[in-house]
């Protein structure tokens, strides 16, 4: 063979092999039928890449033209690896030819396979007969013949394409789903995708039938078109169909047009606008329904009143440069349940936080601006919960730590201001217990804090931190005070003064003393901690407003904080020791075991969690005597999957269990469940009048053959009665997912447009989800309020 011709059978064979690696098959269906199979077959290649061929026989027939490579033939190029029996090029009608179990794989580990390959050498025309693709996420495409037209047109004939492994026992066996199409015609300049007489199969049975559809190739993210419906049944909304419709405005903005036939309510329309910018994202999004049966919910509720109802909702997020960040997430409804008893996936909490925000992250420092409307979704038609709601612009704080050190040690200041309003008062009374969560008017306090701290470590082990803080505060008061007398009264001495200050002043004090013990199969480490804090009493305490720091959990979390209070309203005074040890053990056979055990003293001054307050913040927490309640926690792990943790509190005089919960869950590959039992002992002051018991439980069981059975419940112990279930069904396989469910919950609150739902989800991998009903979490459901 001539140089030059071994020259041109060379190039001619890489662009055989390499353009037919760009004919497999890449991500998902329709898709699958997509640019890197069926476009442009043109190499795409190094010209520095290195080609290495292997055969039996090299011919060279100079009569015929035709350079043939025979026997065992193996090409290596720049990552391709084909093999064939026999390679011929034909000069004198440019084609080239692959013959006898072709297998191609390319760089991306997609596999062709072929019994014959056929094609000119400018790759505008050719034929392959019994084509096979196999992709490295399990996608698989038959075809018997495929035909390239004109350079721009590939078109597969007897089509099959399926996401699903072939039966290890009986290959032979239909896939549990797959789409056949007697055509599928590509085309490379409309970069189109046409599906002819496309039937989709499951477990071999026709299940749909669709005489054509186009659809985009791999090359077009986004196409303008309907998308897969979705399907939901509640109790008062009757079954219902959503079917959305995505369009593309440009290329930085799309919609997306869903709507819902309910067949007691009637028609919901919900629109959603995207609009993506350099630097951020805007979404504008609008539903409504002109409600058919409002009379099926509850009466005297805002469901059951209202019959035009509609929500608007915007939500954007601009990143001003590589620190500062800036959006807002605000909603308008007609009425107060709108979202939720809809369910409009993102609106539908029962709280929906409305807020504008400006955040700033440096190396040492951290900046957040934000003002806050909460919209409280139930179905009280007077709305009296969300009137009752703060008002908050706006809160900032800031955080900074010196970059340097000072006296040895870590210097830190953090400054919070926070301005609020209430248009209504939010009072009442829990067991003859008055309490009074918010104030009618106006407030804004401004506080600033430094702290120092430095750890020493002693040549004996101990690590010694002491600390200083001082803390300053200045209020502006224009709030209605509390009364004094008549159906609410306070009995705290309540500053009605127009402006307060308040400051406070900490030396504290911390000592530890890790312990390590070692054996030959186990590592403990035990750390006993002791601190102690001395200050000034509290200042004004229970005579200001306590917006931010109602919320309040003595526990093992929280035993060793400097300040105990949840926020800035109020500040921890007098001195106090908190004394506790930590422990973790490892064992070698796999067993892990961790504790934390503690109790608080008053020393000196007024016990803050002891005094007057607005919603009685400090009662019954297990702080308000000299000697705290004992908290704790520990947890095991063990190998065998099952794992124990607790969390307790218990009275420091008879050991009586006042709060915690256990938690048991254990783990095996075909079985999986958790069990909780929480109590909460009545703190009637605080607003709890009896004591709370409830037992959470669900699991899983995997059965044969990728299905599984999975349920939850919640029982209230102190009413016997059954708060949430939920009850369902799940099969799992390599290409397919369908999970059905029944919900029950009871709602004496009536905030809830049903009682019982039903959720199921169909999922073909690379085909899409078919949705009926809410969506479907076999690990939370039951568990959501």
């Amino acid at each position: 063979m001539a140089a030059g011709d071994r020259k041109t059978f060379s190039k001619q064979l890489v662009a055989l092999f390499v353009g037919a690696a760009l004919s497999t098959y890449s991500n998902g269906f329709p898709a699958a039928f997509a640019q890197d199979a069926l476009q442009n077959l043109r190499p795409n290649v190094s010209g520095d890449a290195r080609l290495i061929l292997s055969a039996n026989e090299l011919v060279y027939n100079k009569d015929a033209q035709i350079v043939s490579a025979i026997g065992g033939v193996q090409i290596n190029y720049a990552g391709y690896k084909m093999v064939a029996q026999r390679v011929e090029y034909n000069q004198q009608t440019g084609r080239l030819m692959a013959l006898g179990n072709v297998e191609l794989v390319g760089p991306d580990g997609n596999r062709m396979y072929a019994d014959k390959l056929d094609v000119t050498d400018d790759f505008a025309n050719g034929f392959v007969n019994a084509l096979r693709i196999e992709t490295p996420d399990n996608t698989r495409l038959v075809a018997e013949t495929g035909e390239r037209v004109g350079g721009t047109q590939m078109i597969l004939n007897k089509g099959v394409y399926t996401a699903c492994l072939p039966c290890a026992e009986n290959p032979e066996r239909p896939p549990f789903w797959q789409v056949k199409a007697e055509r599928v015609i590509q085309n490379g300049e409309k970069h189109t995708i046409r599906l002819e007489k496309a039937r989709f199969e499951l477990l071999g049975h026709p299940l749909a039938y669709v005489p054509w559809i186009e659809v985009p190739d791999n090359t077009v993210k986004r196409k303008s078109g309907f998308l897969f419906p979705s399907f939901v049944t509640a109790q008062n909304l009757g079954f219902g169909v959503s079917v959305p419709y995505y369009y593309v405005i440009s290329p930085s903005s799309d919609v997306t047009v869903t709507g819902t036939g309910f067949t007691t309510q009637g028609f919901l329309l919900d629109a959603e606008y995207r609009q993506r910018y350099e630097n951020g994202t805007h979404i504008l999004r609008m539903a409504g329904i002109n409600q058919l049966s409002p009379g099926t919910f509850t009466e005297g509720t805002s469901d059951a009143e209202n019959d035009f109802r509609g929500v608007v909702a915007s939500k954007g997020d601009f990143r001003i440069n590589p620190r500062w960040t800036f959006g807002w997430d605000v909603m308008a409804q007609s009425d107060n349940n709108f979202a939720r008893t809809y369910k409009l996936k993102g609106l539908d909490n029962s709280t929906q936080t409305n807020q504008v925000y400006l955040t700033g992250l440096g190396k040492r420092n951290f900046f957040d601006l934000r003002s806050f409307y909460f919209d409280v979704q139930n179905a009280d038609p007077n709305n009296v919960a969300e009137k009752q709601q703060a008002i908050v612009y706006p809160v900032i704080d800031y955080h900074f730590v010196a970059p340097q050190p000072l006296a040895g040690g870590e210097l830190s200041a953090d400054v919070n201001l926070t301005n609020l309003s209430r248009t209504h008062d939010d009072f009442y009374s829990v067991a003859g217990f008055d309490r009074f969560r918010g104030l009618e008017g106006q407030t804004s306090r401004l506080t600033g804090e430094l702290e120092w701290k430095r750890t020493f470590v002693t040549p004996q082990g101990f690590l010694i931190t002491p600390l200083l803080a001082a803390r300053g505060d200045a209020l502006a008061l224009n709030m209605t005070a509390p009364p004094t007398s008549g159906t609410f009264a306070y009995d705290g001495n309540y500053d009605d003064s127009s402006s307060a200050t308040r400051s406070m002043f900490t030396a504290g004090l911390e000592m530890r003393y890790p312990i390590l013990g070692t054996t030959e199969n186990s590592t403990h480490l035990f750390e006993p901690i002791v601190q102690i804090y001395a200050r000034p009493d509290e200042r004004l305490a229970g005579a200001l407003p306590n917006e931010d720091a109602q919320s309040f959990v003595f526990d093992a979390t929280n035993l060793f904080e400097r300040d105990k209070f949840s926020g800035y309203d109020r500040i921890e005074g007098g001195t106090r020791a908190n004394v506790g040890f930590q422990y973790t053990g490892t064992f070698d056979n796999g067993y892990k075991l961790h504790g934390i055990f503690g109790q608080s003293y008053q020393l000196g001054g007024q016990n803050s969690f002891d005094t007057a307050d607005l919603v009685n913040v400090g009662a019954d927490s297990g702080l308000e005597s000299d000697v705290s309640d004992f908290v704790g926690l520990g947890g095991i792990e063990t190998p065998q999957g099952l794992a124990l943790a607790a969390s307790y509190r218990l009275d420091e005089k008879d050991l009586s269990f006042r709060r915690g919960d256990l938690t048991a869950g254990f783990q095996t590959d075909n079985f999986q469940s958790q069990l909780i039992y929480t109590h909460i002992s009545a703190q009637p002051e605080y607003g709890f009048a009896e004591n709370n018991d409830e037992i959470q439980a669900k699991g899983t069981v995997k059965l044969k053959d990728y299905w599984s059975v999975f349920g939850g419940v919640a029982w209230d112990l102190q009413d016997n009665s059954l708060v949430r279930e939920t009850f369902g069904l799940s099969y799992e396989d390599e290409c397919t997912i369908f999970t059905i469910a029944y919900t029950s919950k009871r709602d004496t609150s009536s905030q809830s447009a049903s009682d019982w739902t039903i959720g199921a989800r169909l999922t073909f991998r690379t085909l899409g989800d078919i949705n009926l009903g809410s969506q479907v979490d076999t690990s939370t459901t039951i568990y959501q309020n």
